[in-house]
């Protein structure tokens, strides 16, 4: 009877596999965004069908809900990997990178996330809780290695990085946000202190006294 009960509750391999297609797809078509940013075109890049893609996420607020916590799992995870690079500041600098990929989903389905977030403020807690553990696992590294400013906070960094995409909004904008990613990390490097000698000009020697 419990085998039979195993077997109803959990579910196929094959439904596993359509759900995590649908994820992928989801992804890349609102990280497209634009009018191409439909249901039926996720279904179509999935290669399943609209039936299918309604059993798995009732509303398209249930699949904006899903890829968001997807991908916010995914960014927890790519900072665990992250911890243990060689280069701490080069892993944080990564980690934003991708963290701008994440965005530029979330822009593609903002109206329709917008009302998920209002009716879920669980979404926002977990959401915030898991980037600023992620970000400052990262950012806390770099300062202990004493190549990054600690006059900087993790939401301090998110909050930048989310101004620097939302105030770009032309085609090919998450290039220009990398660009800019790059300068800002450059930025709050710790520069190699200039020895004092180097800055003081050195005082003129004594002028040598004439005998009479």
């Amino acid at each position: 009877m419990d085998d039979q009960t195993d077997q109803i509750r959990k579910p196929r391999a094959d439904a596993v596999r359509n759900r995590e297609r649908v994820l992928e797809a989801a992804k890349v078509v609102f990280n497209a965004g634009g009018p191409e940013a439909s249901l039926e075109a996720v279904a179509k890049r999935a290669a399943v069908g609209i039936g299918t893609l309604y059993r798995h996420f009732p509303t398209r607020e249930d699949l904006f809900e899903a890829v968001y916590r997807r991908e916010v799992e995914q960014l927890s995870e790519l900072a665990e990997q992250l911890k243990n690079a060689k280069d701490p500041v080069d892993a944080l600098r990564r980690w934003l990178g991708s963290t701008v990929e994440f965005v530029a989903t979330k822009k593609g389905m903002s109206a329709a996330l917008a009302l998920t977030f209002q009716s879920s403020s669980d979404l926002a807690a977990f959401s915030m809780d898991r980037l600023t553990k992620a970000i400052g696992s990262l950012l806390d590294r770099a300062v202990a290695a004493g190549q990054m400013r600690a006059d900087i906070s993790p939401e301090d960094l998110l909050r930048a990085l989310i101004g620097m995409c939302y105030i770009n909004d032309q085609p090919g904008w998450q290039s220009s946000v990398l660009r800019m990613l790059d300068v800002f990390v450059d930025g709050l490097r710790v520069q190699p202190a200039t020895k004092a000698k180097a800055r003081v000009a050195k005082p003129a020697k004594p002028t040598a006294k004439r005998k009479r």
